[in-house]
């Protein structure tokens, strides 16, 4: 897991002990993998001094885990396979697209759509009548998703 997705989410889970960093640190070990328990259990004892320190050793330890942001442009590449199923072509592409920091919501209807078949029918509606929001767009992708979940 990404280290900074990580303390961010134990940070949410206990916001009432947010400002008591010797609690914080104390139930800290319950929230990591067997893997980060075994860096955190090695620490020496006294070597941390507040929370804001063991997030850092944190971050400068497991730093490697991070994710890397994907370019917006990287959706120009993910095309529907030979075979696949629009269900499964827009779950890749909404993977990839919760993986873009900053993505640009006006280009997603495009990609979306260059990376369908030019004969189907979602390419099409898309071409003729292009959303005007992401809300639009997931809509018309949930239609279509019903359709051709009806054919198979």
């Amino acid at each position: 897991m990404d280290p900074v997705e990580h303390v961010s989410h134990y940070i949410h889970m206990i916001p009432l002990h947010a400002h008591n960093d010797a609690l914080m640190c104390k139930v800290y070990p319950s929230s990591l993998g067997s893997t980060t328990l075994r860096w955190f259990n090695g620490l020496q004892k006294g070597s941390i001094c507040s929370f804001a320190e063991l997030i850092q050793e944190f971050g400068t330890r497991f730093v490697m885990c991070s994710r890397v942001p994907q370019p917006v442009d990287a959706l120009l590449s993910i095309k529907m396979r030979v075979g696949e199923t629009l269900r499964s072509y827009a779950s890749r592409y909404w993977e990839l697209y919760n993986e873009i920091s900053g993505g640009n919501e006006k280009i997603v209807a495009s990609t979306f759509r260059m990376g369908l078949p030019e004969d189907s029918k979602l390419w099409e509606s898309l071409t003729k009548r292009p959303p005007e929001d992401m809300r639009q767009l997931m809509r018309r992708i949930e239609e279509y998703k019903r359709l051709e979940d009806d054919r198979l």
